[in-house]
């Protein structure tokens, strides 16, 4: 007879993980613009999955870029982000 009591696969607690990181990523972003690297501070999770989700959620119209400009922590030009849709709002009436 088989245990039916035993704990969830690795899988399924990884990605419950990830997702986490996911919604905290998202609402640093919504806070006001920000680069990758700030939110990696920010948050503390590896800036390669930021860049990750960034992909994703541009592919999905979710998040923009909304200047370009010198990053206060590299001192090297960056993107700066945002979800919130204030910030994007603003950065298209102002190009017109």
């Amino acid at each position: 007879m088989r245990n039916r009591n035993t704990a969830p696969q690795k899988r399924q607690v990884q990605d419950k993980h990830f997702q986490a990181q996911k919604s905290r990523v998202f609402k640093a972003f919504s806070e006001r613009p920000k680069t990758m690297l700030m939110v990696s501070v920010e948050t503390r999770i590896c800036r390669a999955n930021i860049c990750r989700y960034v992909s994703q959620w541009q592919r999905e119209n979710r998040i923009e870029i909304v200047r370009k400009g010198f990053c206060s922590l590299s001192k090297h030009r960056a993107g700066f982000y945002s979800t919130n849709s204030e910030f994007l709002f603003n950065l298209k009436s102002n190009t017109k």
